[in-house]
């Protein structure tokens, strides 16, 4: 029987770790955090995005959200515009210098990712990513 605490343990600190190396990689190459790189692909998925959509998918508050996608807008990667359905909102897009950053960025986050699963059997990385894909749809029910 697995000891949960040390399951727990284990995925806080693998998660850190992968994530913070990166996130330097990603901000040495492309001068671009983790954090940047996700929301943008947030962005370019949906049509009518808002930051309200952008922290439920990643569940952070609204407000860490909207401090995010200011400093995106400041780089000039997404715009604002008027929601019509909803003047209390915005709708955020990509700019084109967005959509080149976010093509960019991601070779360089798979190709990362790639060198930190490289140490695993594929079997172990399917079974890994099957096993948290169920987890994660279980949690976000």
């Amino acid at each position: 029987m697995t000891d949960l605490t040390t399951l727990f343990t284990d995925l806080v600190r693998a998660e850190t770790r992968l994530y913070n190396r990166l996130d330097a990689r990603l901000r040495a190459e492309h001068d671009m955090p983790l954090g940047t790189l996700e929301f943008l692909k947030i962005i370019d998925s949906r049509p009518a995005c808002r930051v309200q959509d952008i922290a439920a998918e990643v569940d952070i508050t609204i407000g860490a959200t909207s401090k995010a996608v200011d400093r995106i807008e400041a780089r000039g990667w997404c715009r604002r515009a008027a929601n019509p359905a909803d003047r209390r909102s915005s709708l955020l897009t990509l700019t084109p210098a967005g959509r080149a950053a976010l093509a960019g960025a991601t070779p360089a986050l798979e190709a990362a990712l790639a060198d930190h699963t490289a140490a695993l059997p594929p079997a172990v990385v399917d079974q890994l990513a099957a096993g948290l894909r169920r987890w994660r749809q279980a949690l976000e029910t």
